[in-house]
């Protein structure tokens, strides 16, 4: 298949071509094309040209467009979702999770409008809060859910009157492309565009005076030097960035139970999610019979090609990260002990076993830093007391879990960990219509909700004097 970018209406060629690796075989299966400087200058022009007819849509007008891309991607599920798996890695059944989610998160940012808030109407004064689009987006996006991380972007900028340009990640474009093909022919000319790169464009989409605001996902060192190169223009920004979340396991769960629960939210998508679990604290007295659970589960695992009936682990995204993450197995092997996995997988594929780590010091490169991988430490505490202070001694707050038999005691819990989200018995549940953000260096401004629409829009305040 020929895969082109989504400028200015048009579906164009590339400047040049790059190869897309599968890493499930570590080979090349696709190419893509790649823009250069003077195709993102284009889409930018592009997206200022259409910004004044957008915005002057009511909400109802721009969600029929969004509704219309929905139900495309929709009718596209199996496409998109086989596409996902071979460039991403993930099993299938959760690319198709992925997919479905992706499609409800669209139908939800349409179902919204921002409305003016009357702050005060007396006899003398009439004060109102208004929300305007602050112009074109440059939306990027990360290589573990290439999707549903831009449809969050997309969904809730194109309802509140901004124009999009997406920049997925060098190594997930197609995703993207292919959603560009189906928005082609919904959206008027330079609303929705895409560009595919290899990480050269960053620095011009974040520092170009005719970016209004840039949305980025990704890692907190990249977050930081998009952060810098949006100073000169003073332009709007959010950042959703790493994450290195803790679990803490109070000492009255049954380890049955959370166990399966635990093992799932440190390797869903072979832990590539900044909402993971990355650390899990446990009490003296249940750290043995939980590092049993999660050892066995850790066994029973089937790591592959996530395309192959079966696989519940698919490949580390990139030959980056899977370096990364074989360096911090050694670290681990060196300071602490590997009861579960460590070992190389045979194949060319950039697969881990899911590898389960006791005995680190505090800090421990395993403890400190985001794995973003399969890799998963249990640490022993002494104290709830000390847990909640281990688990705030890092530089993230992104989130966390607290596992426990009394949901009341896991919220007092919760209410003491300094995250943007903190769950209580459960994990990844965000909800369309409630924000998502982090703390510390995990980000700022919110994605989801209202507010995270808002986040895309310039506050006015109009205050009006009446007749005497």
């Amino acid at each position: 298949m020929s895969y082109r970018l989504l400028v200015d209406g048009e579906l164009i060629d590339g400047a040049r071509s790059v190869g897309v690796i599968n890493p499930a075989t570590a080979q090349e299966f696709e190419t893509a094309p790649r823009a250069d400087a003077a195709i993102a200058s284009r889409a930018i022009a592009a997206a200022k040209k259409a910004f004044p007819s957008w915005v002057a849509l009511t909400y109802e007008q721009r969600s029929g467009h969004v509704d219309a891309l929905a139900a495309a991607l929709e009718a596209r599920a199996s496409d998109f979702s086989r596409l996902l798996t071979l460039e991403q890695g993930k099993p299938l059944a959760q690319a198709e999770a992925e997919i479905r989610g992706s499609v409800a998160a669209l139908r939800f940012f349409a179902s919204q409008e921002i409305k003016p808030r009357v702050i005060r109407d007396n006899e003398h004064e009439y004060i109102v809060e208004q929300r305007y689009p602050q112009g074109v987006v440059a939306a990027i996006t990360p290589w573990n859910f290439p999707i549903s991380l831009l449809v969050y972007k997309v969904g809730a900028a194109l309802m509140t009157g901004n124009p999009v340009i997406a920049k997925p990640a060098p190594t997930t474009p197609l995703t993207t492309l292919l959603l560009g093909e189906l928005a082609a022919v919904i959206f008027p000319r330079g609303v929705f565009q895409t560009l595919a790169d290899t990480n050269d464009l960053g620095p011009l989409l974040t520092s170009h005076e005719d970016i209004a605001h840039v949305s980025f996902t990704g890692s907190t060192p990249t977050g930081k030097k998009v952060l810098e190169s949006t100073v000169s223009t003073l332009k709007r920004f959010t950042l959703e960035l790493g994450g290195n979340d803790a679990a803490i396991v109070l000492d009255d769960v049954d380890i049955d139970r959370v166990a399966p629960a635990i093992f799932r939210a440190a390797t869903l998508n072979a832990g590539q999610i900044c909402f993971a679990t990355k650390r899990v604290y446990a009490p003296k007295n249940l750290v043995e019979p939980l590092t049993d659970a999660l050892v066995a589960l850790a066994k029973e695992a089937k790591v592959g090609d996530g395309l192959e009936q079966g696989t519940t682990i698919g490949p580390i995204q990139n030959k980056m990260q899977y370096e990364k993450l074989q360096g911090l197995i050694e670290d681990s092997r060196r300071n602490g002990r590997i009861v579960a996995g460590g070992e190389r997988m045979e194949g060319d594929g950039y697969f881990i076993k899911p590898t389960i780590v006791r005995d680190l010091p505090n800090d421990a490169r395993l403890v400190k830093e985001e794995q973003f991988g399969p890799v998963l430490p249990i640490q022993v505490y002494d104290s709830v007391d000390s847990a909640i202070a281990a688990a705030n001694n890092v530089e993230f707050g992104l989130g966390g879990i607290i596992w426990t038999g009394d949901f009341e005691r896991g919220v007092s819990v919760a209410s003491k960990i300094e995250t943007g989200t903190i769950w209580v018995n459960q994990h990844m549940s965000l909800p369309y219509d409630v924000a998502f953000g982090g703390a510390k260096q995990s980000g700022h401004g919110v994605q989801n909700g209202l507010e995270g629409m808002e986040d895309f829009t310039q506050r006015r305040i109009v205050n009006a004097r009446k007749a005497a």
